[in-house]
């Protein structure tokens, strides 16, 4: 069979780690430098010259999609089908495990799989059986907990509660969970690699069958393993088959999630005798970006270590803004944008990375503001999430009782006793009487239509709302919406998700908070003092037509929006990584240990090896949360990148080669200039305003300048005064004198 075609399309390293005939192999693929290709080429090599059978090969990855595609690759190098080769997910090799040995795994033939939603009907089931308290005990944080211990191979009776009540009360829902599983015949996805791991050493001889059948087990995204696929792997290994495994500890982001970069770390360890082959020539990026990177990753200890670099030239310098706030940021990487497109490229080709989901709400909005189509990768728009809508309905009810939608949605969210029964008592009540679900809630209360401890749930819940009103009339719009967040229980319901998810929902709240504060000032348009009532209607229209707004169509030319940790695995023209402060990124939940710090700046060197041809970082002077104007420093990764690559864009569009990074350093940065707003065209023609500049104005005196918007006579300016705070004004009536 003629060979050349496996070899020919690969460098030097790549054909190292394709021909290795060590017996373990651990290649090190660096961002950009065709790991795929070389899993793919090895295989067919060992197929094509060492005479391997399909049936005896094992390939491991991380998503369906990856398997399918390997599969095909594989064959088109071969030239014929790869029959017997078994290519998966952890899970889907699992679970054929487990479909052809049901038996011996103590399994029932037709064993059902537990999606997500399945598995956390199944828990609160338990849960009622127990009679476990849900207000201080959620499904959620239950379910969180039984899969973190299953990823690292725990069972609810190798585990000890050592007095603490927490984990006493979720190892007796593990437990009875564990028991119900077993009465149903049910399986989750984590117990589909912990089944079959102790399937492996439960039956020595089963084991002994596949290690004989498996000569070579092949492995990607190493990094991304947890304890459980990592023991899953090594006791299928056992020290007889051959182990390449794949993947980048620069690259290893999912820690929260259960990954251990200790796994990729101690492989020449754990696989003795292991070769390892460093894949450092990068097809992605410009040379200065490949600097970049190198440059701040070497901060971590304990790598590895690679070094990537390219054949192709050095490209442009590193782009730095340095915005005033939010607003700012967003509008300036909005313009980049429209700049990028005039010069004739496309919209897909442009991805905004960000480090918090909450992020995206300030970026929707200036790209909505001129009308740019866009599109939220993996996941929802900031008014389409699920909290957000939560929260609003909660504010859609203070502004309107006769809301259907929103009493419907928020009536027993979180859970306060008002069942599906009582609803639907509600609703019939409300067909009858044509009166809204309110009304309806009010008149079965006066008239004593439903059982006494329905009635007392929705009185309590309607108090809440008639005190959230009564709260709103000498208040502002944030205060009113920090007040429906915290008094509704939203915050408490989702802190007991746990995990990640958690974390997202309560910055997406905190955001919407800020959402709030932000259309006060701006509602505040000179002298027009609406009242909370009118400001309260108008925030909720808007957050309507923003939700209503429909992504981008799968066609559609369309930037790209997504988390840092989303953007894994793709590739764009052109890029910016948007908030780089401390406290947001690196996260602040991640800065107190050594471990978290290093993983976020892993996280810094993905978002930066993501950009082909141009890099652009930003970060905020201040930033607003929960409502209130935040002070920032710069993120230190900007500090960790070579000076000499940089360049600092000014407001006005000059770009000047940054001094910005030194002082900070040295611990002396005192803030950047801006340049003037008029001299941008944006202003009227005889003003000339700096953000972060002060003025005075003849009736509400002295303040600071926030934002501007608009051009010519109509151009308006954001104020935020002394006295008076927050005041959006028209320039050309504004007769504002600068300080």
């Amino acid at each position: 069979m003629d060979i050349t075609h496996i070899l020919d399309p690969l460098n030097e390293a790549q054909r190292q780690a394709v021909t290795s005939d060590a017996g373990n192999l651990l290649v090190l693929a660096g961002a950009g430098s065709g790991k795929t290709r070389v899993l793919v080429h090895r295989i067919a090599w060992l197929i094509a010259t060492e005479g391997i059978s399909p049936h005896s090969l094992l390939a491991v990855t991380f998503t369906n999609k990856a398997a399918n595609e390997m599969r095909l690759r594989i064959e088109e190098l071969l030239e014929r089908p790869a029959g017997g080769m078994w290519v998966g997910t952890f899970h889907g090799l699992a679970h054929r495990l487990l479909r052809a040995h049901w038996k011996e795994a103590g399994l029932p033939e037709k064993f059902q799989i537990l999606d997500a939603d399945d598995q956390l009907r199944l828990v609160k089931r338990v849960h009622k059986s127990l009679d476990i308290d849900e207000s201080r005990w959620s499904a959620r944080q239950c379910q969180w907990f039984i899969n973190e211990q299953k990823d690292e191979g725990l069972r609810s009776g190798s585990l000890e509660s050592y007095g603490d009540e927490f984990t006493a009360v979720m190892l007796k829902v593990y437990a009875a969970y564990e028991q119900a599983c077993e009465r149903g015949g049910m399986v989750d996805f984590g117990e589909l690699l912990l089944r079959s791991h102790e399937l492996w050493l439960k039956s020595p001889a089963l084991l002994g069958h596949y290690q004989q059948r498996f000569k070579h087990i092949l492995v990607d995204e190493f990094q991304d393993t947890n304890a459980i696929q990592y023991a899953w792997l090594r006791v299928l290994a056992g020290g007889k088959a051959e182990v390449t495994a794949v993947g980048d500890d620069d690259q290893s982001i999912y820690g929260w999630r259960g990954a251990r970069i200790e796994n990729i770390q101690h492989f020449s360890r754990d696989f003795p005798g292991a070769e390892t082959v460093r894949l450092e020539q990068n097809y992605r990026s410009t040379g200065n970006i490949l600097k970049a990177a190198n440059t701040l990753i070497a901060n971590n200890e304990g790598r590895l270590g690679k070094e990537l670099w390219t054949q192709d030239p050095e490209g442009e310098a590193i782009s730095v803004y340095s915005a005033y706030n939010e607003q700012d940021e967003a509008r300036f990487i909005c313009s980049q944008i429209q700049g990028w497109i005039k010069d004739g490229n496309k919209a897909n080709e442009a991805a905004i990375l960000y480090r918090s989901n909450a992020q995206s709400r300030e970026l929707e909005e200036a790209l909505l503001r001129v009308g740019m189509p866009y599109r939220i990768y993996g996941g929802f728009r900031f008014y389409e999430r699920q909290e957000i809508r939560n929260a609003m309905a909660y504010l859609r009810l203070v502004s309107s009782r006769d809301d259907d939608a929103a009493m419907e949605r928020v009536i027993n969210t979180p859970t306060r006793g008002i069942g599906n029964k009582t609803l639907e008592s509600l609703r019939l009540l409300a067909r009858q009487e044509s009166l809204s679900l309110w009304r309806a809630a009010s008149k079965a209360v006066t008239e004593n239509l439903l059982p006494p401890r329905a009635m007392l749930n929705i009185t309590a819940f309607m108090t809440l709302i008639n005190e959230l009103e009564e709260f709103a009339r000498d208040k502002d719009l944030d205060e009113l919406c920090d007040q429906a967040i915290q008094r509704s229980g939203l915050v408490k319901h989702y802190e007991k998700e746990g995990g990640e998810k958690a974390k997202i929902r309560k910055e997406n709240l905190d955001e919407l908070v800020s959402a709030a504060k932000v259309f006060t000032m701006e509602a505040l348009d000179n002298d027009d003092e609406s009242s909370i009532t009118e400001v309260l209607a108008a925030f909720i229209d808007k957050a309507a037509l923003d939700a209503g707004d429909t992504q981008a169509g799968a066609g559609e030319d369309a930037v790209q929006l997504m988390t840092l940790h989303s953007a894994k695995g793709l590739e764009f023209p052109t890029v910016f990584i948007a908030g780089l402060e401390e406290g947001l990124f690196p996260h602040q939940m991640s800065m107190d240990t050594q471990a978290g710090l290093e993983e976020e700046r892993r996280l810094c060197y993905v978002g930066i090896t993501r950009a082909r041809q141009k890099l652009t970082l930003s970060h905020a002077e201040s930033r607003r949360l929960h409502g209130e104007e935040n002070l920032t420093r710069p993120s230190r990764f900007l500090s960790e990148l070579p000076q000499n690559l940089l360049e600092e864009v000014r407001l006005q569009g000059r770009i000047t080669r940054s001094t910005f990074f030194n002082d900070y350093a040295k611990n002396t940065y005192t803030g950047s200039e801006h340049g003037s707003i008029a001299s941008s065209g944006d202003m009227a023609d005889n003003e000339s305003l700096n953000l972060g500049q002060r003025v005075r104005h003849p009736k509400f005196g002295e303040g600071i300048v926030l934002n501007y918007e608009g051009k010519g006579k109509n151009a308006r300016v954001q104020i935020n005064f002394d006295e008076v705070g927050g005041k959006w004004l028209v320039m050309s009536y504004a007769r504002l004198e600068a300080i």
